[in-house]
């Protein structure tokens, strides 16, 4: 690959800005600021050397619009995914970056494939409009879904490849549980995805994994700061957290304040009643709403048991008893931490700060919330966030641009991308350009909460919303058997899929109340016939859907979803021409019950219900103020109802609000409905089963 700075050609294996080449050797000049490489005697160089040149060359000739040149080789009997992503060479993320106008110092790469980039994109383009905004959704999905991601990058081919645009796909990085679970990863399929898709639905760079830790060192300062108050006098706990590490801390600073304590921030000058007020947090340990987290689906870890060791009993006196820090815990999955939301919805590093401080992990025995910043623990989590906070830019089959940001599921967290990655890529595609944006699972609930949450804070307007629909899910919608092997999926059968299209039309009218251009995509399997596919266009169209096409992207890449290029490229020229305004579902200023009964009420629900415990909760955070948030409905994929087995368009159901919790850094509040679990379970025959090393090739194979 080249860099820019230099001149120089460097070897595939670069780290940092140290460069390694096992036959050849490196000098550095660092006085003089020059490095070069003697890559002449080696034969692996020259290899690279040749095709970068030769890749790089077809991208430095044009300015505003720059030539894909992709060279993946197309197959009538499509091999599998990762078959596909091996088969294709991937221009280095240099050629990617000046595709998408990234400047060299706003790219800091992480091997070949893959690159950090910066926010301050957004500054240098700040006089730059917005480009078309466009998000993909789907109907209610089978287990296997539907290929919405498949359907995003499809488009961006057609929009990019085919139609000559200029365009950004936004997507989520994948999870570590489907990946090596049931669903698989989520880089897309056939000839639309995201490449290398190993690298993609594996470590990336690293994002994921710092949630974790970060995620699991607020949730030990919880554990640990019970313990410690509870087998410590206020004196001795004031003295080991303030006076012997010489003051006051400045995230001690920000709880004073919010005791009201103002008037000193010297110790010494604290009364005995100010100190106790600040040494103990008296956390109610059954209010505790903060979970650990791990990016793998266990079901045996939902409840767990904690503080059983011999060093975590406290003994007064001579008398054994538990500490309140040995009780019942639980975990998530690792997408669902608060802390992956607050990834998502941020806008700059000092906002990450500040709302991973704000962040309420329970109350005390009076009532008070309890904050990350109150354990002092909101600046090291934002230690271990900064790097997180830059997307990640990689291409597509067919060499468009991608950046991938943030993953949290759609049924038990928002379900969106970044903010900042959208901000960006809309910045750099320009008035004329397009940002596409997948959101999760189903339009009831990924949609929703793009438009009602993440729309919210990041201020952007979308234009055209893509439903995606599948005949397969139709049918299944329609009353067929929930074995997808079974011949039904094979045949044609219009009376099923007749009755199965109402929840399709559905998803229809809940975009349009927004305001936005809606596109129907009919994701063809080879299973589909014309008929089948006529039917679904047919009733998208009397949905009120602006436009119904048929989308081959799987099989034929860009090309094949040119229609829905086209047609979203229509649809966003109709609604700014016709100066439509983009709307919410409910203002923030109504009650949390009103709010999350217009969410029920547009999954057709007929009442809502709440336990005991949501009700407290509820009227506890209404009291601290954070009823002026939006609400993010945690439940099934499988149906508008929390009942996955009511398929179609269910009607006259209850919904019952089990627990709600206040993620107050990501700016909303989690309302868990249903049986949903919060971390996913094995099948009997998990995928990673097929998972291996080939090291005859040196590749990973059994990866879809």
């Amino acid at each position: 690959s080249s860099d820019k700075k230099s001149g120089i050609l460097m070897h595939p294996f670069q780290t940092g800005n140290r460069l390694e080449c096992v036959a050849g050797g490196v000098v550095v000049g660092v006085a003089l600021g020059v490095a070069f490489m003697k890559w002449k005697n080696c034969s692996k160089c020259q290899q690279v050397t040749s095709a970068a040149a030769e890749q790089t060359q077809n991208f430095s000739k044009s300015s505003s619009k720059k030539k894909y040149t992709p060279t993946v080789k197309f197959l009538d009997n499509v091999p599998s995914d990762i078959a596909v992503s091996q088969s294709v060479t991937p221009l280095p993320i240099s050629a990617i970056a000046d595709i998408a106008g990234i400047q060299s110092n706003e790219l800091f790469p992480v091997g070949d494939d893959k690159a950090k980039v910066s926010l301050d994109i957004r500054k240098r383009l700040s006089g730059n409009k917005d480009g078309h905004y466009i998000v993909v959704a789907g109907i209610n999905p089978t287990t296997a879904g539907e290929g919405k991601s498949t359907t995003t990058i499809g488009v961006c081919q057609a929009l990019g490849a085919v139609l000559n645009k200029k365009v950004i796909t936004c997507i989520r990085q994948p999870s570590q549980g489907p990946t090596f679970g049931v669903k698989g990863g989520a880089a897309g399929g056939g000839y639309s995805q995201v490449v290398p898709m190993e690298t993609f639905n594996l470590h990336l760079t690293g994002d994921i994994h710092a949630i974790t830790a970060a995620n699991n060192l607020l949730a030990a300062a919880i554990d640990t700061r019970i313990y410690h108050e509870s087998t410590q006098s206020d004196e001795a706990l004031f003295r080991r957290l303030v006076t012997d590490k010489g003051g006051f801390c400045p995230v001690m600073i920000t709880r004073l304040k919010k005791l009201g304590i103002t008037h000193t921030t010297d110790p010494s000058k604290l009364t005995s009643e100010e100190k106790r007020l600040f040494a103990r947090l008296d956390i109610d340990p059954s209010t505790i709403t903060w979970n650990r987290v791990l990016d793998t689906c266990d079901r045996f870890l939902r409840v767990v048991k904690i503080g059983e060791g011999p060093e975590e009993l406290n003994s007064p006196k001579g008398e054994p008893r538990r500490t309140p820090a040995s009780r019942d815990a639980r975990f998530d999955i690792t997408v669902a931490s608060e802390i992956m939301a607050v990834l998502a919805l941020t806008t700059d590093l000092q906002d990450l700060r500040d709302r991973l401080g704000r962040m309420v992990i329970g109350r005390s025995k009076s009532g008070m919330v309890v904050t990350a910043d109150d354990l002092g623990c909101g600046g090291a989590l934002a230690v271990l966030m900064k790097d997180a906070i830059q997307p990640t830019l990689m291409q597509t089959v067919e060499q468009t641009p991608v950046l991938v940001h943030a993953g949290p599921f759609a049924n038990i967290a928002h379900g969106n991308s970044s903010i900042v990655a959208d901000q960006i890529a809309l910045k750099l595609v320009g008035e004329d350009g397009y940002c596409v944006t997948e959101a999760g699972f189903g339009a009831d609930i990924g949609m929703e909460k793009f438009f009602n949450i993440k729309c919210r804070y990041s201020d952007c307007a979308p234009e055209c919303a893509v439903i995606v629909a599948t005949v397969r899910a139709l049918k299944m919608h329609g009353g067929a058997s929930a074995n997808l092997k079974d011949k039904v999926y094979k045949e044609e059968n219009l009376d099923i899929l007749a009755k199965g299209v109402c929840n399709m039309q559905h998803h229809v009218r809940s975009a349009k109340k927004f305001g936005v251009k809606v596109v129907v995509a009919v994701n063809k399997f080879v299973t589909d016939t014309d008929a089948e596919i006529n039917m679904v266009k047919q009733a998208a169209l009397e949905a009120g859907a602006d436009s119904a096409v048929v989308a081959n992207h799987w099989a034929k890449g860009g090309a094949g979803a040119a229609e829905l290029g086209q047609a979203v490229v229509k649809l966003c020229d109709e609604f700014r021409a016709e100066k439509r305004q983009f709307n919410f579902l409910y203002p923030l200023t109504i009650s949390i019950k009103d709010k999350i009964a217009a969410v029920c009420n547009s999954y057709g629900a007929a009442t809502v219900e709440y336990t005991d415990e949501a009700n407290e909760q509820i009227a506890s955070y209404t009291a601290s103020g954070y009823d002026n948030l939006p609400v993010c409905m945690a439940k099934t994929q499988f149906s508008l109802s929390t009942d996955a087995s009511k398929k179609g368009v269910p009607t006259g159901f209850t919904i019952k609000v089990r627990e709600v919790r206040a993620s107050v850094g990501a700016g909303f509040l989690v309302c868990i409905c249903g049986d949903i679990k919060m971390v996913p379970g094995l099948p009997t025959r998990p995928g990673f089963y097929d998972v291996d090393l080939d090291f005859k090739n040196d590749k990973i194979v059994g990866l879809f």
